[in-house]
């Protein structure tokens, strides 16, 4: 048999005399070690042997990666908004998941998309009302859009917070924290300036898409201080629990100015598959009586229960309110797949086999984060 071929390829610098004369060594040490005898060569059967194991496993990682991208995920939302112990309901949120439905013929991309938004209004709901009308519109009108969309949003988030201070008819005093969606087939983009919150349900584990942008988170308070304000007692300036936001612009100077208040956002970017089984996006309520992995754990016992994201959204604000959350509720629920979460199973490898339910162990988390 003639094995040159296969050798020229696992070892790029063979030539074909090389490789004759190593078939032939390879046959006499295989001679060899039929007698008892260690081969002559071994180092170079181990190199060719590693070579072609790792050549093959690169092969496994690239198919794996083709087939995760054949995974496109079926956009469905449900939403729930609650005034809770507050005097006034200042909380806005959008759902849209047909983008290309919503617009109409105005915009040519791709036919599978979907846009999300929270927006947790202070002072007054005119900024949260206001970009919750236009953020969408600011983000597809850019010039960068749709080939550099991280760029557009971040532009429309900017020329949201300028279009509001010249808006004469609005109380341009009153501010707005902000976190978008923006979906288009597997690509998932994140933007929040403030402290909403997304997470990402990925087989009942909570995995965080954004930052919580507090005064006296270390990035935030550094950048603060920098351009000159101050956290006093957690509060910008000794007024403001947040470090960005739009409008406010009774904190803010001179358009194109550095100031500690900011609206622009910060950008995260993933690519569903198929693990990917829902997104939760809350308002500051929410979070301010649970963490992300009590929320993903009671969303994932619900869907697999009812498969309904607008029943799972008021459980958790009505969990939120049993856990007397003090602030407007403001929960959506996007999943992923039109079937329910399945249970998962986690096999333990002892001499009485067993198996030992993940959801129990993530519900175990949620017990510890106070969830009954």
């Amino acid at each position: 048999m003639d094995f040159s071929p296969l050798i020229t390829v696992l070892e790029g610098d063979f030539n074909m005399d090389n490789a004759s004369s190593t078939v032939i060594d390879t046959l006499d040490d295989t001679k060899q070690m039929s007698k008892g005898k260690p081969p002559r060569h071994l180092s170079s059967i181990q190199h060719i042997t590693s070579t072609t194991t790792s050549r093959l496993e690169d092969l496994d990682v690239c198919k794996s990666t083709d087939e995760k991208s054949e995974f496109l995920p079926v956009y469905r939302s449900g939403s729930c908004a609650e005034q809770g112990a507050k005097q006034f309901m200042e909380d806005e949120h959008i759902c849209i998941d047909d983008l290309v439905q919503h617009l109409g013929a105005s915009v040519d991309f791709s036919s599978l998309s979907a846009f999300y938004g929270v927006f947790d209004g202070h002072g007054g709901t005119d900024a949260a009302v206001f970009v919750r009308k236009n953020i969408l519109r600011f983000i597809v009108e850019d010039t960068y859009f749709p080939l550099c969309v991280k760029k557009a949003i971040k532009n429309a988030f900017l020329k949201a917070d300028y279009q509001f201070a010249d808006d004469s008819s609005l109380d341009i005093s009153s501010g707005t924290t902000a976190l978008t969606a923006l979906l288009f087939g597997r690509r998932l983009i994140v933007a929040n300036a403030g402290d909403c919150r997304a997470v990402l349900g990925r087989r009942g584990r909570a995995i965080e898409l954004s930052k919580d942008h507090k005064p006296n988170c270390i990035a935030e308070k550094t950048r603060i201080e920098k351009l000159g304000g101050v956290v006093y007692d957690g509060y910008l300036n000794g007024q403001l629990s947040v470090a960005r936001a739009i409008g406010d612009w009774h904190m803010k100077g001179p358009k194109g100015s550095a100031c500690p208040l900011t609206p622009e956002p910060e950008l995260q970017e993933t690519d569903l598959n198929e693990d990917d089984e829902f997104l939760i996006i809350g308002c500051d309520g929410l979070w301010d009586v649970m963490s992300s992995q009590c929320a993903v754990t009671i969303a994932r016992k619900e869907l697999m229960i009812h498969n309904d994201p607008e029943r799972c959204s008021r459980e958790l604000v009505r969990e939120a309110l049993k856990r007397n959350a003090c602030d407007n509720l403001t929960v959506i629920v996007v999943c992923f797949s039109p079937d329910p979460p399945q249970r998962i199973e986690v096999r333990a490898q002892s001499r009485v086999r067993r198996s030992i339910s993940a959801e129990g162990l993530n519900l175990l988390k949620g017990v510890l984060d106070g969830y009954p």
